[in-house]
């Protein structure tokens, strides 16, 4: 008899912690589990939205990701730093074109381009320039250039 009354407590007591794990509401029993069957639901579509995300970002992350690039203003032209996780032939020609485009000249470089590309460029308008540019019209000028080299690489 002591065990059927022991045995009941347990089954109290864990049917309470199911209650506040699941946030039920619930007092009898049949409520309780109820309540815990469609936590458990629940919880098993988030897992699968989750899963979801986890699997389209990993296809995007898998496409060609556009290259990371920052323009840093000096104080007589700008540091230009060019990050891809793909290297392609003529990428560099067409980055230099478009400096080249905007009046910089480039005063120093360091370039990689074995398994990605990598670019970090200080150029300073040229003389003949006739008016300033800022950063942003840099940035935007390199990003265009290498969306151009890219596309010719893929033709090729």
């Amino acid at each position: 008899m002591v065990s059927r009354e022991h045995e009941g407590a347990s089954l109290h007591e864990k049917l309470q912690l199911l209650r506040s794990i699941t946030n039920s509401h619930a007092l009898d029993q049949t409520s309780i589990i109820v309540d815990a069957s469609k936590y458990i639901e629940e919880l098993k579509e988030k897992v699968e939205r989750l899963n979801q995300g986890i699997t389209s970002a990993q296809s995007s992350s898998n496409q060609d990701p556009l290259p990371r690039v920052v323009v840093e203003k000096l104080e007589k032209g700008f540091v230009v730093k060019v990050y891809s996780a793909k290297s392609c032939r003529g990428l560099l020609v067409s980055i230099l074109e478009a400096f080249d485009g905007m009046s910089l000249n480039v005063l120093e470089a360091r370039v990689s381009c074995a398994d990605y590309f990598q670019l970090e460029a200080v150029g300073a308008q040229s003389e003949e320039a006739v008016e300033s540019i800022d950063a942003q019209v840099v940035r935007e000028a390199v990003l265009q250039a290498i969306k151009h080299g890219m596309a010719d690489s893929d033709q090729d």
